[in-house]
């Protein structure tokens, strides 16, 4: 396995840590309310620039159709989104109805970041960033990282240095410039050319001018006389969409010939504007799809012409590639001249040699804390049209001192948990588990920090953390659990034994041997430390039943088959680094099932998968694994990937001493001894709630508990299996 980049939740500096109430703009999908919340600052990782924000700038396509898909009802949104709504039923045949529901609520109500183009003045750089230092100002750009706030974490392949004599405010524009600017480039406009816009809200406005400045004659098109009015002025020949001028001007300006290209930019569940745009180019010209709209163009139209149809994807090259986004590993300037951070750095640039003014696009400009009035401004239907929506951020020194959180008392006898991970699993599976076992919740820390003050007021944490460090460190805290992504699993677990933390991390434990070691040492430092991994399976109560009828049998076989389903190709889980695979990341949970089925050590594993493309063999998700036991016990694991998720997804036999008996999908037990057969049914429980009260009941001292030896067997097992695909060859333990 590749090596891994550093891991880990590093402390932020004193004066970021001490503007606890960095001001950020979140959304509620349930109803789309916009508002400014307090929140913590997110983390600084390596790689990545950390950024006190001077100006954002609201988009006012694709932000405006957020706020009003939340304004719609559920059946509206069940309309607009048909893909959602797949998932939900999908999920509904594999988990119940109710848990399908649980989550599309919770989903519903959790608060999310919003926004993507932003400038302001470096605090911080991580490790590994080069050219750029604190003090400089940058224009930064990403969903999910650029957002509406007070300070923003960006990869460094998303930060463009800002030139002297740009102000801050224009330089916001720069990602949303770059959709424009790459829209341009796909067009292949050329100097003298003539060219159409067709949309002329931000992005088309952006687009004229760029065109404008690259010298060629550009024609705008859209059904607000507001909008054209804007293009006109920046000196574009605009015109309504049923003007009958435009027809006309159009053979006027072309000699009968038509435009070179079309970029259409505008959003519509209409096919008119790609029509159009066949209708306005000449023969062999060139359209370009920038905005949302349908491409339902008719064939003869597109071949009579014989006209080229292209698509501009976001802001270039590198978009939603995750190795050139949040891994920074840039691409040659040779092979691609033209990423995304090159189009933000190409924007800022004709800013500041004055060939594009973007402050002439400027309509509103609200203080951060008046976002709700900026963002009703984007959605009004009076009055001025909104264009250029910029969000100021005051700069406020740091506070003399953090102020002082809530705390509540300690219960008597009751666990003080601190969570590190507030993602979609903590608030449907972790969160109601520690509430009904009796656990105090006292602090909760996430990357972001957005879904830290979330789910502290939706959930009744005493606080927010700033940083895993300060749960780590916090003396009232009596137990940790981590439920971040597998990459900082080890690392967050090792800290929190060696400060004398009861932990419970979720699967999987480590990802490689070294990060296995590192949580054994801490394990022998913090002597008697309790330590759980989330292998919940083990306490479901039809494996218990099962666990006791085997007891005393001898000669057991056991199978494991998990009809997986499959993930998309680009999910983090695939990732070698971040998910480990799916045999690390979920097969874990089976060998540990096997093992506690067995009762013994395992001795020897050997794994074979199906290889997929682009993929090391250890994260394919199609493989089948044997495990022997120091007992002579053999279990098999089939993992598949591939398969049809209506299929249940789980199903386990055993065999032994004349028992023979199946669970399927934890929902019903089967046991065949001595000629009878039995069964019991059960509403599917996979042992979850059961862990947790477990953990808790061992942190306050209430109950024993489970071997750590035991956590670290399975995965020293599950290792092993990703080894043996590696070699081809079993794997002695």
């Amino acid at each position: 396995m590749a090596a891994k980049p550093q891991v880990g939740w590093p402390s932020l500096p004193v004066s970021v840590h001490l503007l606890t109430d960095m001001r950020q703009v979140v959304q509620r999908p349930r109803d789309g309310l916009v508002s400014t919340r307090d929140v913590p600052a997110p983390e600084l990782r390596p790689g990545w620039v950390l950024v006190a924000t001077r100006y954002s700038l609201i988009s006012a396509g694709t932000e405006r159709s957020k706020v009003e898909l939340g304004q719609q009802s559920l059946l509206q949104k069940a309309r607009s989104r048909p893909d959602l709504v797949k998932k939900v039923v999908d999920r509904a045949r594999v988990e119940g109805v109710s848990a399908a529901i649980s989550v599309a609520r919770d989903r519903l109500e959790a608060l999310a970041p919003i926004g993507y183009s932003c400038a302001g003045v470096v605090l911080r750089v991580g490790a590994g960033v080069e050219g750029i230092a604190p003090g400089d100002r940058v224009a930064c750009g990403g969903g999910g990282w650029a957002n509406h706030a007070e300070i923003v974490a960006v990869p460094k392949n998303l930060v463009a240095k800002v030139p002297d004599g740009v102000d801050l405010a224009d330089a916001a524009y720069a990602t949303v410039g770059s959709i424009a600017l790459h829209g341009v480039r796909q067009a292949d406009a050329k100097l003298g050319e003539r060219v159409g816009v067709i949309g002329l809200g931000l992005v088309g406005q952006l687009t004229v001018r760029l065109l404008l400045a690259a010298g060629c004659e550009t024609f705008g098109i859209d059904v607000d006389p507001a909008a054209v009015a804007r293009a006109e002025a920046a000196g574009a020949h605009a015109f309504t969409r049923h003007s009958a001028a435009l027809h006309d001007a159009v053979v006027s300006a072309t000699g009968g010939l038509g435009l070179d290209a079309v970029l259409v930019c505008a959003a519509t569940s209409s096919s008119d504007p790609l029509d159009l745009a066949v209708h306005l180019a000449r023969d062999r010209g060139r359209l370009v799809v920038v905005g949302d709209v349908p491409i339902a163009a008719r064939r003869s139209d597109l071949y009579e012409k014989e006209l080229e149809l292209r698509l501009s994807r976001s802001y270039g090259p590198g978009r939603y590639d995750r190795d050139y986004e949040e891994r920074g590993r840039d691409l040659p300037a040779g092979y691609v001249r033209w990423t995304e951070q090159r189009n933000l750095q190409a924007f800022v640039d004709l800013v500041a040699a004055g060939r594009l003014d973007p402050a002439q696009l400027t309509t509103h400009t609200f203080p951060v804390e008046d976002a709700a009035a900026a963002y009703a401004a984007l959605t009004a239907n009076g009055g001025e049209r909104a264009f250029g929506v910029l969000l100021e951020y005051a700069e406020r020194p740091a506070a003399a001192e953090p102020p002082a959180p809530t705390r509540r008392a300690a219960r008597p006898g009751a666990c003080r948990v601190g969570l590190i991970g507030a993602g979609a699993f903590a608030r449907a599976t972790l969160l109601p588990g520690l509430t009904a076992a009796g656990a105090q919740l006292v602090a909760v820390a996430s990357a972001t920090g957005v879904s830290a003050a979330d789910v502290a007021g939706r959930f009744g944490f005493e606080r927010a953390a700033a940083s895993a460090d300060e749960i780590v460190a916090d003396e009232r805290i009596d137990a940790v659990v981590v439920a971040t992504r597998h990459s900082t699993h080890a690392a967050l677990a090792a800290a929190a034994l060696r400060a004398g933390k009861a932990v419970l991390v979720e699967k999987p434990l480590a990802l490689d041997a070294a990060e296995l070691a590192d949580v054994e040492s801490a394990l022998a430092e913090a002597d008697g430390a309790l330590l759980m991994v989330g292998f919940n399976r083990r306490f479901a109560p039809l494996v218990e039943r099962l666990a006791a009828a085997l007891r005393d049998a001898t000669g057991r076989v056991l199978a494991v088959r998990v009809n997986a389903g499959p993930l998309a190709a680009d999910h983090w889980l695939h990732d070698p680094q971040e998910g480990g695979g799916r045999l690390l990341g979920e097969g874990c949970h089976f060998v540990d099932l096997l093992a506690h089925l067995a009762g013994e050590r395992v001795i020897g594993a050997h794994c074979v998968a199906t290889p997929l493309p682009e993929r090391p063999l250890e994260c394919s998700d199609r493989l089948a694994a044997t495990l022997r036991f120091a007992d002579g016990t053999v279990g098999s694991l089939v993992y598949a990937g591939n398969g049809d998720p209506r299929l249940p997804k789980e199903r386990i036999e055993a065999f032994a001493g004349g028992i023979s008996a199946v669970i399927d999908d934890f929902r019903r037990l089967e046991l065949y001894r001595g000629g009878h057969r039995s069964v019991v049914k059960h509403a599917q429980d996979k042992g979850h709630r059961a862990e947790i009260a477990r953990f808790v009941a061992a942190a306050s001292g209430r109950a024993e508990a489970p071997s750590a030896a035991s956590y670290l067997a399975s995965t020293r097992a599950t290792l092993a299996l990703a080894e043996s695909l590696r070699t081809g060859l079993p794997v002695g333990l």
